[in-house]
C-alpha cells in the first residue's frame, strides 16, 4: 500500500512535469488575439476588463508579472501562469483517475497487487496525458485567458470531494467541503464554469452518506444539487450585490451619508452576522433559537433566498425554512448547519475579490470598462447587462409580433417596465451632498403568446441570423393569424419541431459534438465555417470514414493539406473513452457504477447543459470549444478507465493479470503519443510575435498625438496591450478610441481624461448631455434647406430647450438634428502643422467637408461623438480610422481618407476619389522602415486562420502602396515595396489567393514577367487543385462548398483578366481552366 502511494504521487508529478514542459515550450511569448491582450493588461496594472471581470485572475496574474525582468516579459509570465495552472489540472486529473480506479479495482481491505498498480497508474497516465495534449485544453494552456484557470478550479474541487469521500467519517473531514466552498468563491472571480461541478459533488456526497442508494434518492440528490446551483448563481452572486445596493440607496439618499457608506455597512453587517452564527453554532451551551435566527439572518443578508431578485419567492422560501425549523424544535444538526455557514462565509470571502474591481475603477485607470466604481455599476457589470439576454426556458420566436394594447385611443405595443437603473448625481458645487438618481428604466417588449414557445432556440430577430437559421434547417413554419391593430395579417412562425431540429443540428451537433470529436477523433483544419464540407469539421484519419464525412482526404488541395491543424488521432482516444464507459457500467463493482453517474453528470453539466444555457445564435465570431473544456475533462477520466477495461477483458481471456495490465497500457499508449505528435505544430506558439508587432504597426502608421478609431477586439486589445504593458514609446502620445464602446457614457468619460502623453479627446459635451440614457441616438430630419454648419447642428442637438426636441411636423418629442446636409470648415494651416500635408499642398485642400445624412434614419451616440470630435478638433490632432473598421462606421468620410499604413487619416483633398488616396511617402517609410511582421515568414511559426487574415491585411496594404506608386510613375520604389512584401509576407507561410492577383499584375506592369508568372502559377494552380477536389465531391458536399468554388473561380477570372494583356500562353491555360470549372459549378453559383 505504501509503495502504491509513493508511485501514485511520483507518477502524478511526472504527468505534471510532462504537461508543464510541453506548455512552457509552446506558450506564446507575447499577447494573442481576442481577449488575451486585455487580460494581460488588466493583470499587469490591475485594470478593469470586460464584464463580468476576472479579479482573482488579475491578482494572481499580477503576482506572476512580478517575475518579469522588463515589460516585454510581462505577457510571457501571465501566459506561463496559464501553463502552470494547466499542468496542475493534469496533476489533479491523474490523481482523480487513480483514486476512482483504485476504488473500482481494489476490493476493500485487499492489498494492491502489482497488476492492479500498473492498471491504476496506467489509467491515470493515459487519461491525464490525453487531456493534456487535447486540442482545446492545450490551446488554452498557452495563452492568458481565464479558461485554463477555470479548468484548474474544476480539477481541484473534484479531487477534493474525492479526498472528502475517503475521510468523510473522520473528525475534521468537513474541512474539505469548506475548502471547496472557498475555492468556488474564488472561482467566481475567474469564471462561473466551476459552479457546474456542483451536481457531481452532491452525488459523491449522497453516495457516501447513504447506505441504501436508490433511484428516488439519487433523483432527490440531483434536485438538491440543482437548487444549490440556482441559489448560488441566481441568489447569492447577484442578490448580495443587489441587497447592498438597497442599503447604499438608503444610507446615501435617505440618511445623507457619502457614497459607498451603505455598501460598506451592508458588507460588514453580513460578516458580523455570519460570525455570530458561527459563534452560536460552536457555543458550549448552544441556543436553538439563536442558531436558527442567525442562520436565517445570514441567508437573508447573503441574498440566497431571493432568486432572480424576486422578493415574493424569497419570502415564500424563508417561510418554508422557518416552518421547518419550528417543526424541528431542538432537533437540528449542529455539524450540518456549521458546515453550511462556514462554507457560505468562505464563499463570500472568495467572492470578495470583486472589491478589487470597485477599488481600481474608482482610481480611474486608463482601461476601466463599464466604470464599476459604485455598487449599482458593479451590479450591472456582474450581470453582463451590456450583452443583452437570450431566452432560456420560455420566449419568442424570431418572427414574433408584439402584444398590442389600446392606449389613449392608439394601438401600441405592450412594453413591460422593469427595474430602474441608478447612478451618482453630478454635483453642481463641492458642498452638495452625495446622492443617487434614476438614470434610466429597463423596458421589455412583450410578445403575443401565440409567437412564444418553451425552450426557444430560433429566437434572434437579426436579419443575418434569420437567413442563417434557414441555411441550417429549412424552415417552412406555420401560418398564424395576427390582429395588427384591426388588420389581420399572416405571420409565419417556426414549428416546435423545427425549433428542436435547429437545437440538435446546430447547437448540439455543430457547436458541441463537433468540438468533442475534434479533441478525441481528429480535426479537419482550423478554418471557421458554417457547416461547409471544407471548414472546421471533425475527421478520424480513416479515409473510408472521412470520405463519407468531408470528402476524400488523400488528395486534398494545398489550401487544406498544408493546414497545420489537420490532425488525425484515428479515434483512439474516443474508443478508449467508450471502453472506459462500458467498463464502468458492465465490468466494475457498485462503486464503479456510482462513479459513472458522478462522472456522467460532470460531463453533462459542463457540456450539453452549457449548450442549452448559452442558446447560441446561428453564427459566432470565433469557435467556442473552450467553453466545454470541463466536459472533455470528464471524458478523459473515462479514457483513463479504458486501460482498466482492456486489462479486464484480457484477464477474462486467461491472460496473466500483470501481463494483461502491461499489454493494456501499451495498447492505450499510442493515444496520447499520437495526439502530442499531431497537435504540436498547431499548438506551438513559441517565437510568434504577430500580435505585438501588428499592434506596433498600427501605431507606426500614425502621426504624433494622433487619435485612431478602432471597432473590434483584434484592432483594440493588442493596441491597449502595447500602450499599457510594453509602454512602447511610439504609442504613448496616441489615443485608441473604440467605436463600439463610444456608444456608452462611461467610455466617453474616459476619453475625456488624459492618458500617458495623450491629451483628452476633443469632446465639449458634458455628462448632462451624453450621460446614461441621454442622446443614445438622434434622428436626422431635413427641416432646413441648404447646408448647416456641423457645430451649429450639434449645439442644437445638445440643447435641453424643449423647442429643440419637438418635431414641428408631428409634434413628437425626440433628439434630432434639423438638417441632413452638414458642413465642417477645414483648417489647412493645422493640417500642415499635424503633418498631413506640406505647406505647398494647402491649395489642394477643400475649404469644407460635407456630411450627407439623407439616407441615415438615425445616428448612434458613437457617431455623434465622432462628429463632435471632428467639430471640436479644428484639425489640430490627426484623426485616423483603422483599416479594419467597417465602412458602415465611416460616416461618408471614405473619400477624405488618406492611407498611411494600417490607418486612414482624414484629409479633405480636392483630388479625393471615392476610395480615398494614398500618401506614398509616409506609407512607404512606415511599411518599409518601421513595420515589423512577428516572424510570419518563419515556416516553423504556426499561423492560425485569424493571424493569416490579419497578415493578408498587411499584404493588402502593400498592394495599395505599390498601386499608388505605380500611378505616380515611381517604378523603382514600387518594385522595392513589392519585393519586400513577398519577403516579409511570403506565400510559403501566408498562402496567396484571390487577394494576391493584384500583386502579380503589378509585377507585369513593372516588367518583371518571370516573377509575375510564378505568382500567377502559384495562385492558379492552387485554385485549380481546390476546384478539382470540390468537383469530385458528392452533389450535397459540392453544394456546401459553393462559396469556396466561387472564390477559386474568382481567382481564375482575375488571372485571365490580368494575363490577357501580358502573357497569352498563361492566359490560354487559365482561361481554359476557368471555362472548364465554370461549367461544372455554374448551377451552384447562379
Amino acid at each position: 500500500m505504501k509503495s502504491f502511494k509513493t508511485m501514485n504521487t511520483l507518477f502524478g508529478w511526472i504527468s505534471f512535469l510532462i504537461a508543464w514542459v510541453v506548455y512552457a515550450l509552446t506558450i506564446e511569448p507575447t499577447a494573442s488575439f481576442w481577449d488575451c491582450g486585455e487580460f494581460i493588461t488588466s493583470a499587469f496594472k490591475l485594470q478593469v476588463g470586460h464584464p463580468p471581470g476576472a479579479p482573482f485572475f488579475n491578482l494572481t496574474g499580477n503576482f506572476f508579472t512580478l517575475f518579469a525582468k522588463d515589460p516585454s516579459q510581462v505577457a510571457i509570465m501571465v501566459n506561463l501562469m496559464s501553463a502552470t495552472l494547466s499542468a496542475f489540472t493534469i496533476l489533479f486529473l491523474f490523481w482523480t483517475i487513480t483514486h476512482i480506479a483504485k476504488k473500482i479495482i481494489v476490493q476493500n481491505g485487499s492489498e494492491i497487487t502489482l497488476s492492479q498498480s500498473i492498471t491504476i497508474i496506467g489509467s491515470g497516465l493515459i487519461g491525464s496525458l490525453v487531456y493534456a495534449f487535447s486540442d482545446t485544453f492545450w490551446f488554452s494552456a498557452t495563452e492568458a485567458e481565464v479558461y485554463a484557470y477555470s479548468s484548474f478550479f474544476t480539477a481541484i474541487v473534484f479531487w477534493l470531494i474525492l479526498k472528502w469521500e475517503d475521510q468523510h467519517d473522520k473528525a475534521g473531514s468537513d474541512k474539505y467541503l469548506i475548502l471547496i466552498a472557498y475555492l468556488m468563491g474564488l472561482s467566481i472571480g475567474v469564471h462561473l464554469l466551476n459552479l457546474l461541478t456542483i451536481p457531481a459533488l452532491v452525488l459523491v456526497y449522497y453516495f457516501r452518506k447513504t447506505e441504501k442508494v436508490s433511484l428516488k434518492g439519487g433523483t432527490w440528490a440531483l434536485l438538491i444539487s440543482f437548487a444549490i446551483l440556482g441559489f448560488i448563481m441566481y441568489g447569492f452572486i447577484p442578490q448580495f450585490i443587489a441587497n447592498a445596493g438597497i442599503a447604499e440607496l438608503f444610507f446615501v439618499n435617505t440618511l445623507g451619508f457619502s457614497f459607498n457608506t451603505g455598501a460598506f455597512f451592508y458588507y460588514f453587517t453580513t460578516i458580523a452576522v455570519l460570525v455570530w452564527a458561527i459563534i452560536e453554532l460552536y457555543s458550549k451551551k448552544p441556543s436553538a433559537t439563536r442558531i436558527k435566527v442567525s442562520f436565517i439572518g445570514s441567508l437573508i443578508l447573503l441574498g440566497i433566498p431571493f432568486l432572480l431578485g424576486s422578493l415574493l419567492l424569497g419570502l415564500v422560501l424563508l417561510s418554508i425554512l422557518i416552518f421547518y425549523f419550528i417543526k424541528l424544535k431542538e432537533k437540528i444538526s449542529i455539524r450540518l448547519l456549521s458546515t453550511i455557514i462556514i462554507s457560505l462565509t468562505m464563499m463570500l470571502i472568495g467572492y470578495s475579490s470583486y472589491a478589487l474591481i470597485v477599488i481600481r475603477s474608482a482610481a480611474n485607470p486608463p482601461m476601466d470598462q463599464n466604470s464599476p466604481d459604485n455598487i449599482f455599476a458593479l451590479q450591472s457589470y456582474l450581470n453582463r447587462e451590456q450583452y443583452g439576454d437570450r431566452p432560456l426556458f420560455y420566449g419568442a420566436y424570431y418572427s414574433a409580433e408584439p402584444k398590442l394594447i389600446e392606449e389613449d385611443g392608439y394601438c401600441k405595443p405592450s412594453v413591460k417596465e422593469g427595474a430602474k437603473t441608478w447612478g451618482q448625481a453630478e454635483k453642481t458645487s463641492p458642498n452638495e451632498k452625495d446622492r443617487y438618481i434614476v438614470t434610466g428604466t429597463k423596458f421589455e417588449l412583450e410578445y403575443d403568446s401565440q409567437f412564444k414557445t418553451i425552450f426557444p432556440r430560433l429566437h434572434s430577430s437579426n436579419e443575418s441570423h434569420i437567413k442563417a437559421y434557414n441555411s441550417w434547417i429549412t424552415i417552412q413554419g406555420k401560418t398564424v393569424k395576427y390582429d395588427k391593430c384591426g388588420r389581420i395579417i399572416d405571420v409565419v412562425v417556426p414549428t416546435f419541431g423545427e425549433n428542436l431540429r435547429f437545437f440538435f443540428s446546430y447547437q448540439l451537433n455543430y457547436m458541441y459534438w463537433r468540438y468533442f470529436l475534434w479533441n478525441f477523433s481528429g480535426r479537419q483544419n482550423d478554418l471557421q465555417g458554417s457547416g461547409e464540407v471544407t471548414r472546421g469539421n471533425w475527421i478520424t484519419g480513416f479515409n473510408f470514414i472521412d470520405n463519407y464525412l468531408v470528402g476524400d482526404q488523400t488528395n486534398l488541395p494545398p489550401d487544406l493539406a498544408e493546414n497545420k491543424a489537420h490532425n488525425a488521432y484515428f479515434m483512439l482516444p474516443l474508443l478508449l473513452g467508450i471502453i472506459g464507459i462500458i467498463y464502468q457500467l458492465m465490468w466494475s463493482n457498485k462503486k464503479g457504477n456510482q462513479a459513472f453517474w458522478v462522472i456522467g453528470w460532470l460531463f453533462f453539466m459542463t457540456g450539453i447543459a452549457i449548450v442549452m444555457y448559452l442558446n447560441q445564435g446561428p453564427s459566432e465570431p470565433r469557435e467556442r470549444d473552450y467553453a466545454y473544456a470541463g466536459s472533455f475533462y470528464a471524458f478523459s477520466i473515462w479514457i483513463g478507465f479504458g486501460v482498466a477495461g482492456i486489462a479486464k477483458w484480457l484477464e477474462s481471456k486467461k491472460i496473466n493479470p500483470t501481463l494483461a495490465a502491461i499489454i493494456a497500457l501499451l495498447l492505450a499508449a499510442p493515444a496520447p503519443i499520437i495526439m502530442a505528435q499531431q497537435n504540436w505544430d498547431d499548438h506551438d506558439r513559441s517565437n510568434r510575435y504577430v500580435v505585438r508587432d501588428f499592434a506596433q504597426n498600427y501605431f507606426n502608421s500614425l502621426a504624433p498625438n494622433a487619435i485612431i478609431f478602432t471597432n473590434g477586439d483584434n484592432d483594440t486589445f493588442p493596441l491597449w496591450y502595447t500602450q499599457e504593458v510594453e509602454g512602447t514609446a511610439v504609442s504613448l502620445d496616441k489615443r485608441v478610441c473604440n467605436l463600439s464602446y463610444l456608444n456608452t457614457d462611461w467610455y466617453i468619460d474616459q476619453m475625456k481624461r488624459p492618458a500617458y502623453a495623450s491629451a483628452p479627446l476633443p469632446i465639449s459635451w458634458g455628462r448632462e448631455t451624453y450621460g446614461e440614457g441621454k442622446r443614445n441616438y438622434a434622428y436626422a430630419y431635413n427641416l432646413m434647406t441648404g447646408t448647416v454648419d456641423l457645430k451649429d447642428a450639434l449645439h442644437f442637438l445638445a440643447s435641453d430647450d424643449p423647442r429643440t426636441k419637438q418635431d414641428p411636423r408631428t409634434g413628437d418629442t425626440r433628439d434630432f438634428i434639423p438638417a441632413t446636409t452638414l458642413s465642417l470648415a477645414v483648417n489647412a494651416d493645422n493640417l500642415v502643422k499635424q503633418g498631413a500635408i506640406s505647406a505647398d499642398e494647402k491649395g489642394s485642400v477643400l475649404p469644407a467637408i460635407e456630411f450627407k445624412l439623407r439616407d441615415r434614419q438615425l445616428l448612434t451616440k458613437s457617431e455623434l461623438m465622432i462628429l463632435e470630435m471632428l467639430a471640436q478638433n479644428n484639425w489640430e490632432r490627426p484623426i485616423y480610422y483603422a483599416v479594419t473598421v467597417g465602412s458602415e462606421m465611416h460616416l461618408g468620410l471614405r473619400k477624405y481618407f488618406q492611407l498611411e499604413g494600417l490607418a486612414y487619416r482624414i484629409v479633405p483633398r480636392t483630388d479625393s476619389i471615392p476610395t480615398g488616396t494614398v500618401h506614398t511617402d509616409m506609407m512607404y517609410d512606415n511599411m518599409m522602415n518601421k513595420f515589423k511582421f512577428g516572424n510570419i515568414a518563419d515556416p516553423s511559426v504556426y499561423l492560425d486562420e485569424n493571424i493569416l487574415r490579419m497578415s493578408k491585411v498587411q499584404r493588402q496594404m502593400f498592394s495599395s502602396l505599390v498601386g499608388a506608386l505605380l500611378e505616380e510613375g515611381d517604378s523603382i520604389r514600387a518594385l522595392k515595396a513589392l519585393d519586400y512584401c513577398m519577403k516579409v509576407v511570403p506565400g510559403t507561410t501566408v498562402p496567396h489567393d484571390f487577394s494576391s492577383t493584384s500583386l502579380a499584375e503589378y509585377y507585369y506592369m513593372l516588367g518583371e514577367k518571370e516573377k509575375a508568372t510564378d505568382l500567377i502559377n502559384t495562385i492558379g494552380n492552387r485554385s485549380i487543385a481546390y476546384l478539382e477536389w470540390i468537383s469530385k465531391l458528392s452533389p450535397q458536399k459540392k453544394a456546401s462548398a459553393a462559396y469556396d468554388a466561387h472564390i477559386q473561380l474568382s481567382s481564375l477570372r482575375n488571372i485571365a483578366y490580368i494575363t490577357q494583356n501580358y502573357d497569352e500562353k498563361t492566359f490560354e491555360k487559365y482561361y481554359a481552366s476557368l471555362m472548364q470549372y465554370a461549367s461544372i459549378f455554374d448551377h451552384l453559383l447562379r
